[in-house]
């Protein structure tokens, strides 16, 4: 299947999920990131969540309690540019809604990609081999290929894992972890 296709049948699936049932996928998914057992590194990088996708928060709460010294960066688009930065944020920052509804740090210096350990990446499906469909802009693939080889990049699904995404290309960055409510995937090069 195609990204384009795969978009609109996972749009429609995540849209089904009524609140209760999202508050019970997100603690499964808690679990299983623990279960991974991965060092928290100092630097992280999440993300804002919109709509009915799954909300990171968890996971960074976890994280802050694995080791209380950690940044937590938040992505924000770079106009000028048309690509991501990695803005460091605190319990002070505050947030705005952009063009595309996300919320953005309004404040916060720039870390560079390379500095991140942990990048815990939104997404609609993956496949079995650790490719991801965004939400079709590419931002987030621009943004991996100038992190750290070693970096972790992590994500969380509602659902398990589509056999193969078809139109993969050169740009697409694949993940090293993808977290379901009842799966864990691992994806090596």
């Amino acid at each position: 299947m195609v990204k384009k296709d795969i978009r609109k049948i996972y749009r429609e699936k995540r849209a089904a999920i009524t609140p209760s049932v999202k508050n019970k996928l997100e603690d499964l998914m808690l679990i299983g990131f623990q279960k991974l057992d991965l060092y928290i590194p100092d630097i992280i990088m999440t993300y804002a969540a919109f709509e009915d996708e799954f909300d990171p928060q968890l996971i960074t709460d976890y994280c802050q309690f694995r080791n209380p010294a950690r940044q937590l960066l938040y992505p924000v688009i770079n106009k000028e540019t048309d690509n991501l930065l990695a803005i460091a944020t605190n319990d002070d920052t505050k947030f705005n809604r952009n063009a595309f509804g996300i919320d953005e740090p309004a404040n916060g210096h720039v870390v560079e990609p390379e500095d991140i350990g942990l990048l815990i990446v939104p997404l609609l499906a993956f496949d079995k081999r650790g490719y991801r469909v965004g939400y079709g802009k590419g931002y987030y693939d621009k943004f991996l290929k100038n992190c750290r080889k070693d970096a972790v990049k992590v994500g969380f699904s509602f659902f398990d894992a589509e056999e193969n995404i078809d139109d993969v290309n050169h740009f697409d960055i694949r993940l090293n972890h993808c977290i379901t409510p009842e799966n864990t995937y691992h994806f090596t090069d």
